[in-house]
């Protein structure tokens, strides 16, 4: 698998949802969690998606407990949790694991496609974020620690495109 766009994925009510329907998109991909202390940049999410949507840009999230135990609800108190606190409507898909043997395999497709610091593949916390392009390649990986918003001009530029 070379793309984001070969890959299919749960939603939350646990329907496969097939990546190339993102073809000519660019994406932003988050690993979330409503219990962390990055929980607020689900704001700047809700804001770059309002800002890009109708300029062929998605964001998908992916809830995973793995940190801290910080997103214990089922995927159906998520979805609520995601709508009631932030009013989020981009696609938040099933929960998954993001490393580790159960990892979803569209994780360690962007893990080995864009290492972290020190080049280490492992995603470290929640909402680190990978951006892909419209072919479906990665271009960046971003922290936890980078907000959102910080993500304006490298979105721009792939959205120029």
């Amino acid at each position: 698998m070379n793309n984001l766009h070969h890959f299919t994925v749960n939603d939350a009510q646990g329907k496969p949802v097939d990546l190339s329907q993102y073809k000519g998109k660019t994406v932003l991909v988050v690993n979330t969690a409503s219990q962390c202390g990055f929980t607020p940049q689900y704001q700047e999410l809700e804001a770059l998606y309002q800002t890009y949507k109708d300029r062929d840009f998605v964001i998908l999230a992916f809830p995973c407990n793995q940190f801290g135990g910080q997103e214990p609800g089922s995927d159906q108190d998520i979805q609520q949790f995601c709508q009631l606190n932030y009013g989020v409507s981009f696609p938040v898909l099933a929960k998954v694991q993001v490393n580790g043997p159960e990892a979803e395999p569209l994780f360690e497709f962007l893990k080995n496609q864009a290492r972290g610091l020190l080049k280490t593949r492992a995603i470290k916390w929640n909402f680190t974020k990978f951006l892909v392009n419209t072919k479906g390649e990665v271009v960046k990986r971003y922290a936890p620690r980078t907000k959102p918003l910080a993500l304006r001009q490298s979105i721009e530029e792939l959205l120029g495109q």
